[in-house]
């Protein structure tokens, strides 16, 4: 069930990072869980690396294609770890089951999931869903939808911190 959603418009990279900075101090954002929809070249991973520096994480940020998972510990979750994941490479719903990922998402700390289409059905309720839409070739569209009342807490949070 989506609880509440907002558009965003981000006119450059500069206000991607911005978005993320602002998610960054979000309330509650050690333990949340964002989804991340959208094509190829849309966004997902440049916005995971910004929130990650947001939080502290430096040294080399990797997209996790192929090795599906990431982790961080990054500084500003207070010992709390950040996963990213990359579902693109999953054939099979199920894949994640087999991956041992249960024990992840029901452990504290942030998780970040880019293609969760290809894991649909064993995912949680993201907190955050963030679809990002290429508009040209710098400017993105993003709708966010909160599905829980961290989300919205979130959303709330973004009304309030960031501007394009």
């Amino acid at each position: 069930m989506i609880l509440e959603t907002r558009d965003y418009l981000w006119p450059d990279e500069a206000a991607c990072e911005r978005f993320a900075q602002a998610l960054a101090h979000g309330p509650e954002i050690g333990d949340a869980c964002i989804e991340l929809e959208g094509g190829l070249g849309a966004g997902k991973t440049s916005l995971v690396r910004h929130l990650l520096r947001a939080l502290g994480v430096t040294g080399r940020i990797k997209s996790p294609s192929y090795a599906v998972v990431e982790d961080y510990a990054p500084p500003a979750l207070q010992g709390r770890p950040a996963h990213h994941f990359d579902f693109y490479r999953f054939n099979d719903p199920r894949e994640w089951e087999d991956a041992g990922f249960r024990e992840l998402f029901a452990a504290p700390g942030l998780k970040l999931s880019e293609w969760p289409q290809k894991a649909t059905g064993m995912l949680p309720v993201p907190d955050l869903r963030l679809t990002l839409e290429v508009q040209d070739e710098h400017a993105r569209r993003v709708h966010a939808e909160a599905g829980t009342a961290r989300g919205q807490v979130l959303l709330q949070h973004l009304d309030r911190e960031f501007q394009a």
